[in-house]
């Protein structure tokens, strides 16, 4: 029986996920808690600012402006949909139509995927060796919370988890940082697998201390304000808190194209 049970516990343990976690050793960019930075997705990239990191398109940012970056000691995260068909994209059409949901509220030409997807997950690995080709030090995949949408497919926690798994194991095979982007009920279960967080909003609906442990695990949180813009008073108490907590906070437009930015830094 001893060895029955020996053997049905190296079967569970090889077929779990392969997956390369963050350590003292690793190959890739990892921000400190002290790194200061900026994401813009619209517009030509303002790279002016005295800033560690930017946050950058990856398909609409060239790579001499990647480049340029990182020629000042600057590092570049390359920012893409992981989790969405977006019509507008260079690779839109190796989504099948079995591979596209329902549409994303309020964004035009923008539609849930299915994560369960091989194709999905092959067109996913492809964006992440761009990322890789074009110089970026990390990337920020996006709607990465789909199990918690109305998709149009009946994607569960485990599904999800699985899915940012695969994203994180590809992103770090590449030598690429990677983002934990906003997901707020997975953090315990991905924080290990993250190299930072960024989120949106997380104090307008009172969720930021779901993202304590990527503090604890001395992991910054770069966090996005879309409130604050035109009242400085709130906004000064809003960042005195956001710093308490030792969140990385600006407060911008919701199109990110840097038609303006407020930065709590001190």
């Amino acid at each position: 029986m001893e060895s029955v049970r020996l053997i049905g516990s190296l079967l569970t343990t090889l077929a779990q996920p392969v997956v390369n976690e963050p350590g003292p050793n690793v190959n890739w960019y990892q921000p400190d808690m002290s790194s200061q930075w900026q994401i813009q997705l619209q517009g030509t990239p303002n790279t002016g600012y005295s800033v560690d990191l930017f946050v950058l398109d990856l398909f609409d940012t060239p790579q001499n402006v990647i480049e340029d970056i990182q020629a000042s000691g600057r590092h570049v995260i390359c920012y893409f949909s992981a989790g969405s068909y977006e019509d507008w994209r260079e690779d839109q059409s190796r989504f099948l139509p079995t591979d596209k949901g329902r549409d994303l509220d309020g964004w035009p030409g923008e539609r849930w995927i299915d994560v369960r997807s091989q194709n999905v997950r092959d067109i996913m690995s492809d964006r992440i060796a761009l990322a890789a080709a074009k110089g970026c030090d990390g990337v920020d995949p996006d709607n990465v919370d789909g199990y918690t949408n109305n998709t149009g497919f009946p994607l569960t926690y485990k599904n999800q988890l699985d899915y940012n798994r695969f994203l994180a194991d590809q992103a770090h095979s590449n030598g690429l940082a990677i983002s934990l982007k906003n997901n707020l009920e997975q953090v315990k279960d991905l924080v290990a697998l993250s190299d930072f967080a960024i989120n949106e909003s997380c104090h307008q609906w009172n969720e930021c201390d779901l993202l304590k442990p990527f503090i604890e695990a001395g992991k910054p949180v770069f966090h996005i304000d879309y409130l604050y813009a035109n009242d400085p008073v709130a906004r000064s108490r809003f960042c005195q808190a956001m710093q308490q907590q030792s969140f990385r906070t600006l407060t911008l437009p919701m199109a990110l194209d840097d038609s303006y930015r407020l930065s709590c830094a001190p």
